[in-house]
Order: structure tokens, then C-alpha cells, then sequence
């Protein structure tokens, strides 16, 4: 009875939780010191910054200072920000990176029609490919991938008992997702456009650093290590992440955490590395390298203390001993 109670009380609790997480930051996105580019003669910049601050306020956009177009333009491929406002002979013009993110490059032309002299002319500067033009397709690979990644985890943590093999299922299992996805998605998706072996190292990171994970919890804590980890990494992790938005567009601290979770870091990783040759890619991937790191950590000294366990109670239970010898084998790996 006290079981069913408990139930009663802490599903809608549960449930709660997760309707906060993921509908707060959507029902909250606006720019919060949106990295923007602004370049042109001192006057009219200062106009510019002036009319920005009036029309989101004076916290939406963290301004960058340009000499020239171009300039501004080698900004935004260096993923130093978003877009860019540029003050000309003839009048005011806006550059987005629709690959960069379609909601800040949607909320860009916004503000392109609202300038003074507007609406201003758009560039998009860096843009989507044609077979994916508003993004719908990457964000929604994210989600696909952290959860194979999960599967790996859970299925390492459960099925093997070695730390070798555990490692070596982590390892090669990240390694074939992150060839097939990137295989899938310059070919026949084709949503990818960057290098694919530097792409496929970053979904392989990614999976890698969401099974490592799970799996070093699960070795760690049993089932409730998988179930926890499952939570922080798909439920939060994904909901939070800024993949079908941006994260200087998610309320604090959802847009700071989300960058510091697999899921956000590696579509971060993955759109810096597919569409801007690498630019703001070194982050993210040490998000995803300390994630990878410590699971795989994490894993080796679990299982093997998991191992020095059973070993301690064949020692001290004669009666199981051939039965925990068996499972102390399966452990060790042999």
C-alpha cells in the first residue's frame, strides 16, 4: 500500500518535472546576449547598437564591432557570431547563417525589417543545404543518435561483465554509429556537408561520451545507474540542448547546461564541423572528450571493483563458491 502511495505522489511529481523541463525554455527563447556582428563608420555603428538595444533591449544581443563587411562576414564563418548588421554607401544590410542556427537567422530577418531605412536587405552568408533548408532534419537526428548511444550503454553495462569487453563495446559500437550516421547524412540524407571523417568522429564522440557514460553508472550503481543517466542525458540533455534553436536563445540556466550535456555539445560540434570547417568546434568537442573520459573511467573502476567484490565473497561464502567463481570469470572478462 505504501508502495502504491508513494507511486501516486511521485509520478505527477515526475511528470511535472519533465513538462517544466521541456516546455520553460521553449515557451521562454528570446536572445539573450546573442553574439551579433555590427560593422561599418563609428557613427553609424553606434546608431545601429542604439536602435538594437531599443527594439530586443539592452541584454538580447552581446554586439562585436566590425571595420568592414567582410570583416563581419569572416566573423560569422569563424563562428565569432551569429550575423551581422553593416552599414554602407547605400544604407543598412543584414548576413545570417541560416546554418548556424534558422531560429536566429528567422529572428535576424525580424530585426532586418525593423531598421531604420528597413526593411534592410538579407544575406544569408552560410547557408543550409537545399535538401534541408530550415533544419528540421539535423535537429532531429540529435535525438536518434543520443538515444542509440543510450542503448549501447545500457546494453554494455548489462550484457557484459569484463572491463576489456565493456570497453571495447564502448569504443568500436561509437565508432561504426558515428561511420553509418555520417554515411547516411551526406549521401542519402544529405544534411551533412563537412569533411566525413572529421564528422564522423564527432558523432562518434558523442555516442561515445552518452554510452561511456551510462554504462559507468550502471556499473557503479546497478540499474538505477542506467535509469539515472538516461534522465540527465536524454531527457535534460535533449530538451535543453539548443539544437533546433540556439542555447543564447534558452532562458538561464537551461542554455548553460544544455552546452555542458552530449546532446548540446554535440550538435554544437557537429554544425561547426559539417558547415563552418571546424570554427568554435574545440568546446563542444572538450564537453564530449570529458564526457567520454570519465564514463570510460568511471566504467574500468566499477567493474573492477565490482570484481574484487565477488572475489571477497567466494573467499568468505565456501557453500557459492562455484557459483560465484562463474560469475567472477564472467566479470574478469576470460
Amino acid at each position: 500500500m505504501a508502495r502504491s502511495a508513494a507511486l501516486i505522489v511521485v509520478l505527477p511529481l515526475v511528470a511535472a518535472f519533465l513538462l517544466w523541463a521541456f516546455s520553460w525554455p521553449a515557451a521562454r527563447t528570446a536572445p539573450r546576449d546573442l553574439p551579433l556582428g555590427v560593422a561599418g563608420p563609428e557613427r553609424a555603428v553606434t546608431q545601429v547598437e542604439q536602435g538594437l538595444a531599443g527594439h530586443a533591449g539592452s541584454g538580447a544581443f552581446a554586439v562585436h564591432r566590425y571595420a568592414d563587411a567582410a570583416a563581419a562576414r569572416t566573423g560569422i564563418e569563424h563562428r565569432e557570431v551569429y550575423g551581422a548588421v553593416v552599414a554602407g554607401p547605400q544604407g543598412l544590410r543584414v548576413l545570417t547563417a541560416s546554418a548556424a542556427s534558422p531560429a536566429v537567422a528567422a529572428l535576424l530577418q525580424q530585426v532586418a525589417a525593423e531598421l531604420p531605412g528597413g526593411p534592410a536587405p538579407v544575406t544569408d552568408v552560410v547557408p543550409l543545404p537545399s535538401a534541408d533548408p530550415r533544419g528540421a532534419a539535423f535537429s532531429a537526428s540529435v535525438l536518434p543518435t543520443v538515444v542509440t548511444g543510450l542503448a549501447v550503454g545500457a546494453l554494455a553495462c548489462l550484457a557484459l561483465g569484463g572491463v576489456r569487453q565493456r570497453l571495447a563495446v564502448l569504443v568500436l559500437s561509437a565508432a561504426a554509429v558515428g561511420a553509418t550516421a555520417v554515411a547516411l547524412g551526406n549521401t542519402w540524407l544529405g544534411v551533412l556537408t563537412g569533411g566525413v571523417v572529421a564528422e564522423g568522429a564527432v558523432v562518434a564522440l558523442l555516442v561515445l561520451g552518452v554510452a561511456a557514460a551510462v554504462c559507468g553508472l550502471g556499473a557503479l550503481l546497478g540499474p538505477k545507474g542506467i535509469g539515472l543517466g538516461s534522465l540527465v542525458v536524454m531527457m535534460l540533455g535533449n530538451a535543453w540542448s539548443g539544437a533546433s534553436s540556439a542555447p543564447e536563445l534558452l532562458p538561464d540556466p537551461v542554455g548553460a547546461i544544455g552546452r555542458l550535456l552530449p546532446p548540446g555539445a554535440g550538435a554544437a560540434a557537429l554544425r561547426d564541423t559539417a558547415f563552418f570547417h571546424g570554427h568554435g568546434a574545440r568546446g563542444p568537442l572538450l564537453v564530449l572528450a570529458a564526457w567520454a573520459g570519465i564514463g570510460l573511467a568511471l566504467t574500468a573502476v566499477a567493474t573492477r571493483v565490482a570484481h574484487r567484490r565477488l572475489q571477497a565473497e567466494v573467499a568468505s561464502t565456501p557453500a557459492a563458491a562455484p557459483f560465484l567463481l562463474r560469475e567472477t570469470a564472467e566479470t574478469s572478462g576470460r
